[in-house]
């Protein structure tokens, strides 16, 4: 299948990697440009652990502090892949989204233990503040990033999408839906969704595409990178002919 990848670039390129080998073909063109907040070094004294939401806060926080020795809470597979990348010890992870991601902290950390660090981006939503710190917690968040639209696709990716060439698009968040449909409407490219498959990591991705034209809109078991992979090849993710 020709696949649509729009996260991103540090995270598109690993994701294309993954694709090829499984025999797709890619096209990356990155919906979000991060740009990464300066600012002093972010003390993590008398923290019980950082935790963190994306892969992004994570490569953000790295440049920030030169500490690699308070225990992460990560998201998921992705985020807590980072981390271990960036020399965090004692990384932890959810199973892929917010909701899963507070409970597990609920279950293996102790309010008493001190108040926890969340790292995120600057358009971060108050569902996982608001949910541990409802189980007891003390939360301090810091943004350390900020996700900016690009306005346009590539030129390659524009011109697949004209011609109708493209058979999936992965979808990770409903921002990045909403931005995809945007741009589709900006570049008078909404017809080329009559034969792709939009894969969606979440029911609330799937809810921003509910205008556009998608031969089908199939949404990952799991909130995860693994989840939403595993629809591709399957019967019902082949797009429609025509």
């Amino acid at each position: 299948m020709r696949v649509l990848i729009t996260r991103p670039a540090e995270d598109a390129k690993p994701l294309a990697e993954i694709l090829r080998h499984r025999g797709h073909e890619t096209i990356v063109s990155p919906l979000m440009k991060i740009r990464f907040c300066d600012g002093p070094e972010i003390p993590l004294n008398g923290f019980q652990a950082v935790v963190a939401t994306s892969a992004n806060a994570i490569r953000a926080l790295q440049r920030r502090t030169a500490r690699r020795d308070v225990p992460v809470f990560a998201v998921g597979p992705h985020t807590a892949q980072a981390a271990l990348a960036a020399g965090f010890a004692g990384v932890r992870q959810g199973s892929g989204d917010s909701h899963a991601l507070a409970i597990f902290v609920r279950e293996v950390a102790d309010p008493a233990s001190g108040p926890l660090l969340w790292v995120a981006g600057r358009d971060r939503t108050a569902e996982l503040a608001d949910a541990l710190t409802a189980y007891g917690f003390e939360v301090q968040a810091q943004a350390l990033y900020a996700a900016e639209e690009v306005g346009t696709l590539t030129e390659e990716a524009t011109a697949a999408l004209s011609a109708e060439r493209m058979d999936a698009i992965l979808l990770f968040s409903p921002r990045s839906a909403l931005v995809f449909a945007k741009v589709l409407q900006n570049q008078a490219l909404l017809h080329a969704c009559r034969r792709m498959v939009a894969l969606c990591m979440s029911q609330e991705v799937a809810q921003k595409l509910s205008t556009l034209p998608f031969a089908n809109i199939l949404i990952a078991q799991q909130p995860n990178v693994a989840s939403m992979l595993d629809l591709l090849g399957q019967p019902h993710s082949e797009p429609h002919a025509g």
